[in-house]
């Protein structure tokens, strides 16, 4: 089992009850997946394009990322339906743990003029999203093999109802929030 897990049973869960006060410890919010989304729009020129981003994304995640194609043409952007337009992958059980352990304690204090998160970030049903815009603060990304420095977009996906909860349960997490 992994630290952030054993740390969610052991502290989170018996905070968040006494804090909410919640009846049934199967009402406290938790972590549901982890969204990891990689946008590579020069791939709809190239196919050759889309094999670098899913290297890195299956490095940083440890899973095999599917690639994302376009639903419907757009002439402005000279992309057609079915063109590909990035790669994503979704994290869930241990590996979503580990992923965001290594997010929250390793990757994020690597970001160039880091202050913290916007606690602000939130969707109304508890959902998280945070933009990384390179993806060389993750530490498992070798420098010197990167063509080109690109984003990602991380959602973290919650079971709570509201944005209050989801954000005391990431604050519970460490998440750096900025005040």
């Amino acid at each position: 089992m992994s630290r952030l897990r054993e740390h969610y049973d052991a502290q989170i869960r018996p905070a968040m009850m006494q804090k909410f006060s919640y009846m049934n410890g199967m009402q406290v919010p938790k972590l549901d997946k982890i969204v990891l989304n990689m946008g590579v729009g020069e791939a709809s020129q190239d196919r050759k394009k889309i094999d670098m981003p899913v290297l890195e994304m299956t490095q940083i995640s440890g899973q095999k990322p599917i690639i994302t194609r376009a639903r419907k043409s757009i002439a402005a952007f000279k992309l057609r339906e079915e063109m590909i337009v990035g790669c994503k992958v979704t994290l869930r059980g241990e590996r979503m743990y580990e992923f965001l352990d290594r997010f929250i304690n390793i990757a994020l204090p690597r970001v160039r003029d880091f202050r913290g998160v916007n606690p602000k970030s939130f969707d109304g049903r508890g959902n998280f999203a945070i933009g990384v815009k390179e993806q060389i603060i993750f530490p498992e990304i070798n420098y010197d093999q990167i063509d080109k420095i690109r984003g990602m977009d991380v959602i973290i996906c919650t079971t709570a109802k509201s944005n209050d909860e989801a954000r005391e349960l990431l604050r519970q997490f460490n998440m750096p929030f900025v005040n």
